[in-house]
């Protein structure tokens, strides 16, 4: 009978959150998982499904099919959050992340116990979102392994994970306009109070998401597993620290690991072609502006940027979301003519990859930043909430491979268009080049046979499978 146990085949079962930059590394670590042999039931949430449906006009919509065909034993599946999926839950976003913490754990309780029954057979365990609240409690009675999968920098990681620490020193909430260097958090050398997440300050503390911190943070200290979606070479002395209190491993970028095949369908807004516009533009003349897929940004912002990309007279290319184009200012398309193209979605790696892309204009989140280095794009940053102030810090501070939009004054429209012709100059770009191109190497060489990503992720898979086995 214990040898029975012992050739049970691992089995994940995976649960992201609902978010563009959330599920995009998820999926790709599902497949990543697939392909060391483990079996895995990747869950999305309905309003998911039916939006990647929607979006790819695909009725019986599958995540995996490709992979399914080459013989991974990915199962797709979907669950409830208890809104009907025509709720709008970017629009009603405090609302609905109120009901996730609230009601949501009920729900995989009950899901994550059906799908356990079903599959017997099976070495289970959870690899959950690390912003969720629910992934230790249920773990625990379910006496399954838990893996949280961090998708943003460890250094925000650790700055979350020690909010206990930050709260002791008088930094969680932190007062919005102090600037104090904070060199107290273990692997952290010191970050400045204006570049800590928005979300622990005081004008965000009646919002749900410093709730979603104390939850999930407190809950995280139990995961059996800690994966970071980053390099460790990029983030070492955190990732170290973090270390010494759990098993943490950096195998980023997941999304461009080895092997892993292509996703078709994974965007939740459908893709424009821009590819005859770019390809008839000059090497490096392209400004690429695109600000995720969440925050919305105000229609002042909206058209000082405008403004502002038409006084530089560059080229660009604008990912401008569903009403967004009504804060465009009257004439806007007229007065660009060639020289811009608007469009409500794309394939942003196609587009950063293409050679008449010269800068790229980003909110900072961290899917767009490892993209930018992965194409050796240079970056502009003007970060707008979550992870993205921290973000910021790393790439413009620490590893100097972008600047900043508005250099610390309130954004107008001159301001912008002097960086603008600043990042797009061969002067300033090729600096910026010279630096991503170093980045690029390391990314690549991570993810390469015997690089660290690899090697973090083989361990892992070896100390997931020894603890599988303890567990029997």
């Amino acid at each position: 009978m214990a040898t029975e146990k012992m050739q049970k085949r691992p089995h994940a079962i995976m649960i992201s959150l609902h978010f563009q930059g959330h599920i995009t590394p998820f999926v790709n670590l599902a497949l990543k998982i697939a392909s060391k042999g483990l079996s895995v039931t990747f869950v999305h949430n309905e309003f998911v499904h039916h939006k990647l449906s929607q979006s790819h006009k695909i009725n019986e919509f599958n995540l995996f099919p490709e992979a399914c065909e080459s013989g991974l034993d990915i199962r797709y599946t979907t669950i409830s959050d208890g809104f009907p999926v025509e709720f709008d839950r970017f629009r009603h976003g405090e609302e609905y992340m109120e009901s996730i913490l609230r009601d949501f754990p009920a729900r995989v309780d009950e899901f994550v116990g059906k799908i356990i029954e079903s599959n017997p057979s099976l070495a289970t365990f959870l690899v959950a979102d690390t912003l969720y609240s629910w992934p230790a409690t249920i773990a625990k009675k379910y006496n399954l392994v838990n893996v949280s999968f961090w998708t943003q920098p460890a250094l925000v990681f650790s700055l979350d994970y020690h909010f206990e620490l930050l709260r002791e020193n008088g930094h969680f909430p932190c007062k919005d306009n102090m600037e104090e260097e904070i060199n107290y958090v273990p692997g952290i050398k010191s970050i400045n109070t204006r570049d800590l997440m928005p979300y622990l300050k005081e004008a965000e503390m009646a919002t749900v998401s410093p709730k979603i911190i104390i939850n999930s943070f407190g809950g995280v200290k139990k995961a059996d597993f800690i994966l970071h979606n980053t390099i460790y070479e990029l983030e070492p002395a955190t990732l170290s620290a973090l270390n010494k209190n759990q098993s943490n491993y950096a195998i980023g970028p997941i999304s461009f690991s080895q092997n892993l095949g292509k996703i078709k369908c994974l965007n939740l807004w459908s893709d424009s072609d821009c590819s005859q516009w770019l390809d008839s533009k000059p090497p490096g003349s392209v400004l690429y502006i695109s600000f995720g897929s969440l925050v919305e940004v105000s229609k002042l912002v909206i058209q000082e940027i405008a403004h502002g990309i038409l006084l530089s007279e560059v080229n660009f290319i604008w990912v401008v979301r569903g009403g967004m184009t009504d804060a465009l200012p009257n004439g806007f398309e007229d007065k660009m003519k060639d020289k811009g193209l608007i469009v409500p979605w794309c394939n942003q790696m196609q587009v950063l990859s293409n050679p008449c892309i010269g800068g790229f204009l980003t909110h900072c989140g961290w899917n767009s930043i490892q993209e930018s280095i992965w194409c050796r794009v240079p970056m502009i940053c003007y970060p707008l909430s979550y992870d993205q102030p921290t973000n910021r810090k790393l790439v413009v501070d620490v590893w100097k491979i972008g600047i900043d939009l508005s250099d610390g004054v309130p954004i107008n429209r001159t301001s912008i268009a002097e960086n603008v012709r600043k990042l797009m100059s061969a002067s300033t770009s090729e600096g910026l080049r010279t630096e991503a191109r170093k980045m690029r190497d390391i990314l690549w060489n991570a993810i390469e046979n015997g690089g660290s990503s690899d090697i973090n992720f083989d361990q892992f898979i070896k100390d997931l499978k020894a603890k599988l086995h303890a567990m029997d």
